[in-house]
């Protein structure tokens, strides 16, 4: 067959993307580069200035490519943190008009010193307003993400996207035919109307279909689906781009979807599938011809990265000056500004693909090359200065004492000093023969530890008719399981209340039972098989994660925890997590007289007085704790955390970790670094995850 036919084949245009996702990115992480920088190369590589395999106007990839342009607004608006931009709404309304303002004038001198026309250089303008939080792990990892300059840089991007979409609308409607002052106020008020619909009538109707349908996760992700693509044709109809619709439509379901596993699945598909059918999209538009000439004459695009990184440099100055900000969160807030990916790139697009009657172009292929250009330097930029500043923030004292040391373990025993009736109860779900006796060895000895009860559960899957001989067998096994944790508990002797419990969703049955015991902690286990088994089980405990009251330890017990005698506590950040998992060990280690070790791996580039007042930090944490026992701090230098944790580890019983997640301009991404110590620990491990996370 010939090779042009190829692209022109649906199924096998749709394989081919498949390949390139599922290949691609991975190997360009491995050599420290953006996985959107390898969609973008294989997209060149395989469009019609390479092996033509693939093609930029036909219905599959125009089909997701406007999909993943779409879907990339939508997340981009789910990625906002409400309730920190209602906290310091003031200030990020103040920082967003800055970083939006100074950008957009910088953008149009640009656009006007290469003589293009008022409308399309105040388009280019809009470009450069908007700002995606691309190195938001970073500070998340670093723990400073309630520092007052982050949380307003964060908030600052509700502003800057709108407003840039905005411009976006004006401009396009301006290019596409004769405009005056009524057709602008008619956009407007159109645009406004539409807006207020979307944004109240969305979370409204939303919450009340999330309140009726309740567990029903499969029909609340096409509600949210539907909501989606319902703001997106609505946009059309008023006349206005399609990712408008799509970020409101984030916005709007924001708040009802909040941190539920229907978030995550959400973000999800977008990230594994539409959002990186539109880069490679992006990379099929980019001639290459065209594209060297743009390089060569390199003035227009080497003054819009300037004018970009300049322009956000002002604006986070005058930031500082205005709320009296010291250098390091200035820089930071600069840093964080800077990446232009998501709502940079769509604009872009949709200008790009934006023509008149007379068949002009809203912006040129000079300025679509030099905007990609934009987007790689930004999205490499502005993580790596976001990394050596970020270190240097520092958390205010009210937030250390409500946020950070203020941790769920010492909650529960505020709680149980003030309540005697609720004694401190660990939920055990009891599946694998294999794995269970050291899991109630586990829960019975943090039991006893803190007076309390264990509750083995095991669930049963339900069955239509409730006297099947399936459920019958099913539930005589469950008794059998049940009967071996009573005499494991009798060892220790705790307190154990078994329950069984028929149930369609374990991982719903594990969270509703916990919910109903009032329970402080669910201890779970899981072992190094693979297979179907395996992922539908690592399902469970993601679920568990996310639907939990309380937090959930995740076992993985290579010997008895009574043998336990020296315990690793990996410490990147002194979040509320990284508290509680050192509380965790603390526990175990006063059950067996054993030691701690809190391991910090800090950067080579870390200023020694930083990584020495961490290291001061995390004594005085240590120190709070109310059980005398053996911690110690460990520092190491060195620049793959997961190596060293993993070299260090080595010498220890058992290593303490906690559950990582961000969301990210793609969806949502796991911490890498808690990824590969999982799979290359050779030690017991205990993870903890707590609700919500």
């Amino acid at each position: 067959m010939n090779l042009s036919l190829l692209a022109e084949t649906p199924i096998i245009a749709f394989t081919i993307i498949l390949a390139v996702i599922f290949t691609v990115p991975p190997i360009f992480e491995r050599l420290k580069l953006p996985g959107l920088v390898g969609l973008l190369i294989a997209g060149v590589v395989l469009g019609q200035n390479g092996l033509k395999l693939l093609d930029s106007e036909s219905d599959t990839i125009k089909l997701l490519s406007d999909i993943g342009k779409i879907y990339l607004m939508f997340v981009a608006g789910l990625e906002i943190d409400l309730e920190q931009f209602r906290k310091t709404k003031n200030r990020s309304i103040g920082f967003g008009t800055l970083t939006f303002l100074v950008p957009l004038i910088a953008g149009i001198a640009a656009g006007r010193l290469f003589n293009f026309g008022w409308n399309a250089s105040v388009l280019i303008g809009s470009l450069l307003a908007s700002h995606t939080l691309l190195a938001y792990p970073i500070v998340s990892r670093l723990g400073v993400v309630t520092n007052e300059a982050v949380t307003v840089t964060i908030g600052a991007t509700i502003f800057t996207d709108t407003g840039a979409l905005l411009v976006l609308a004006i401009c396009v409607g301006i290019h596409g035919g004769e405009f005056s002052a009524i057709s602008l106020a008619t956009l407007l008020g159109g645009l406004a109307i539409y807006s207020v619909v979307v944004l109240f009538g969305f979370d409204w109707v939303g919450k009340q279909f999330f309140r009726r349908t309740g567990d029903e996760q499969s029909n609340q992700f096409l509600f949210i689906l539907l909501a989606l693509f319902l703001a997106a044709v609505g946009a059309q109809v008023i006349g206005v781009e399609k990712i408008v619709g799509a970020f409101l439509a984030g916005l709007a379901v924001n708040d009802v979807l909040g941190r539920s596993p229907v978030k995550e699945k959400v973000e999800f598909i977008g990230s594994v599938l539409f959002i990186p059918c539109f880069f490679v999209d992006m990379g099929l538009l980019i001639d290459i011809p065209a594209f060297i000439k743009t390089l060569s004459s390199i003035w227009l695009t080497l003054v819009i990265v300037v004018a970009l990184i300049g322009s956000k440099f002002i604006a986070a100055f005058l930031a500082k000056l205005l709320y009296r900000y010291n250098t390091a969160e200035m820089l930071t807030m600069w840093s964080l500004s800077l990446p232009q990916v998501a709502a940079t790139l769509a604009a872009t697009l949709v200008a790009y693909q934006s023509v008149n009657p007379a068949g002009e172009r809203l912006i040129s292929e000079g300025v679509l090359n030099s905007v990609i250009v934009l987007m790689l330097v930004t999205a490499i930029l502005g993580p790596i200065i976001t990394a050596r500043f970020a270190t240097a923030l520092q958390v205010s004292e009210s937030d250390v004492a409500t946020d950070k040391l203020t941790t769920w373990w010492d909650d529960s025993q505020e709680q149980l000093t003030e309540d005697k009736t609720e004694p401190f109860t660990i939920v055990v779900p009891i599946y694998n023969p294999q794995t269970q006796r050291f899991l109630i060895e586990m829960a019975a000895l943090i039991s006893r530890h803190e007076s309390g009860r264990i509750v083995p559960l095991a669930i049963t899957k339900a069955h239509i008719q409730m006297d099947d001989p399936q459920l019958v067998t099913a539930l005589e096994q469950s008794k059998q399981r049940l009967n071996l944790t009573k005499e494991i508990s009798q060892e220790f002797d705790v307190e154990v209340s078994p329950a069984i419990r028929i149930d369609d969703d374990a991982a719903l049955g594990i969270s509703r039972t916990s919910r109903e015991q009032n329970a402080s902690l669910v201890v779970m286990g899981w072992s190094r098989t693979t297979g179907l088994r395996a992922r539908l089980f690592g399902s469970v405990i993601d679920s568990v994660f996310w639907s939990s009251h309380c937090p959930v330890a995740v076992t993985r017990l290579l010997s008895s925890p009574t043998t336990i005698q020296r315990i690793l506590v990996p410490v990147g950040d002194l979040t509320r997590q990284t508290i509680g998992a050192i509380r965790f060990a603390q526990i175990l280690a006063d059950v067996n007289q054993a030691e701690v070790v809190l391991l910090h791996v800090s950067d080579r580039k870390t200023p020694p007085n930083l990584v020495d007042r961490f290291a001061a930090q995390l004594s005085d944490i240590a120190a709070k704790s109310k059980l005398q026992v053996n911690t110690n701090i460990q520092t190491i230098r060195g620049d793959d955390v997961a190596r060293v944790i993993i070299h260090e580890a080595e010498k220890f019983d058992l290593a303490v970790l906690r559950s990582v997640r961000y969301r990210t301009a793609g969806g949502l991404a796991v911490s890498h670094v808690t990824t590969q110590v999982l799979r290359e620990l050779k030690c017991s491990i205990v993870l903890l995850g707590e609700p919500g996370y």
